[in-house]
């Protein structure tokens, strides 16, 4: 079933999805600044692929002050529009029986996208 979700996902939304984090993370690694948001917006593209079967988790390792401060920066600028928009689609999926397993991947990319430093994707 998750092969058959995740090309589904990749036909329907995650190509474009993955194309345009990719994108923002080639614009955002221009500056040596950016080059940590542009590793963010790289692994939400990687996500973005293939999301059936994989999870986002938070690292083992304690939070440092510099990683707050990143997610800070990135929920301001970033953060909470692109949470907003996942969660829109994911309601909108959820109208239908048949797309409420995209809805459940569009929030998981909602969160990783609100919150991305200290948080992996690992296989289920």
């Amino acid at each position: 079933m998750k092969t058959i979700g995740n090309i589904l996902w990749f036909v329907l939304a995650g190509f474009w999805l993955a194309l345009g984090w990719a994108f923002a993370g080639v614009v955002c690694c221009i500056t040596i600044v950016g080059i940590p948001f542009g590793i963010q917006a790289f692994k939400l593209a990687g996500f973005s692929l293939w999301p059936f079967g994989r999870t986002v988790v938070a690292t083992d390792e304690d939070s440092t002050v510099l990683e707050t401060v990143f997610n800070v920066i990135w929920l301001l600028l970033f953060g909470w529009g692109l949470f907003l928009a996942s969660m829109t689609t994911a309601v909108l999926l959820c109208l239908t029986i048949i797309g409420i397993p995209f809805a459940v991947q569009s929030f998981k990319i909602g969160v990783l996208a609100l919150w991305p430093f200290g948080r992996t994707v690992v296989a289920d």
